[in-house]
């Protein structure tokens, strides 16, 4: 049987990626198909749109991959220019070639943009660390993205933006007090399944996030100093290595959408089994 072949789209600039494995964390597309890998017997390929123009093999394109996700990015799709409006052309390709489609953040907000949906940022502020008490619409509930995953449930997050006006055809799956946490995309034939944290984060990948982000998050007030982000970053890190510390779960009120690697990773989990292996199966 064939492998399914995910194309992965790095949102995030060379200078970002560099940042984040510097303090300690992997590059935003070689991070995301090591979880994809970890999830499934699928082959990956890595396109870096806000570094270039993308290009495929002659004959190929989007609708040769069996599936595509979009990372994270510390971009902002407001703010315009080039190396945003490839992805997001990118994205409305993906919806027409009717493959299966997952946004990761960034990957979410691009997919809004280019069904026809706004993007602003968050006048409530920043989310970051940990997404509290993100509950499943009646709709997330019923949805196969969310099977085996709590009600509510926290998850690792960062972010400054949110969905201001949903494209004409989306539909929350969840939400909090932040905004919505999860929407089902559904435009040009195709259909994207998005979230606004990051399952495939580990708790080392949003440790090295906080050393990336240092003094912002301090600016913002969300630590009060560099000892308390130090802490906080140590913490992270503890947790990594086990995440069911029954001290440090407490601590930061973490329940099994983050205390259980297996339902952290719901998400993507269930987009590859229920979605991206048969529709692979079907075309091979």
């Amino acid at each position: 049987m064939a492998q399914a072949n995910i194309l992965v789209i790095d949102g995030n600039r060379l200078a970002t990626r560099e940042q984040q494995v510097a303090a300690g964390g992997s590059a935003s597309g070689e991070g995301y198909v090591e979880v994809l890998r970890g999830l499934a017997d699928v082959t990956c390929e890595i396109v870096r749109p806000a570094d270039g123009e993308v290009r495929f093999a002659p004959g190929t394109g989007i609708a040769s991959f069996d599936a595509v996700a979009i990372t994270g990015s510390a971009l902002n799709v407001y703010d315009g220019g080039a190396h945003i409006e490839r992805q997001v052309e990118l994205a409305r390709a993906i919806f027409a070639s009717g493959v299966p489609f997952f946004g990761s953040c960034w990957g979410m907000q691009v997919a809004v943009t280019a069904a026809g949906g706004r993007v602003r940022r968050n006048p409530l502020g920043r989310e970051f660390g940990f997404g509290r008490r993100i509950e499943l619409a009646a709709e997330g509930r019923q949805h196969a993205m969310f099977a085996g995953k709590p009600t509510v449930f926290e998850a690792i997050t960062v972010h400054r933006d949110d969905v201001e006006r949903l494209p004409p055809d989306a539909t929350v799956l969840a939400r909090n007090e932040m905004g919505a946490q999860a929407i089902e995309v559904r435009h040009a034939g195709g259909v994207c399944w998005g979230v606004q944290y990051h399952p495939e984060y580990t708790f080392n990948e949003i440790a090295a996030t906080a050393l990336r982000y240092g003094d912002t998050l301090i600016n913002e007030h969300l630590f009060a100093d560099r000892a308390e982000l130090a802490a906080f970053v140590t913490e992270l890190r503890a947790l990594d290595s086990q995440p069911a510390d029954p001290r440090l779960t407490w601590k930061h009120g973490l329940g099994p959408g983050l205390r259980e690697r297996g339902v952290q990773l719901a998400e993507i989990h269930n987009w590859l089994h229920a979605w991206v292996l048969p529709y692979a199966r079907l075309r091979h």
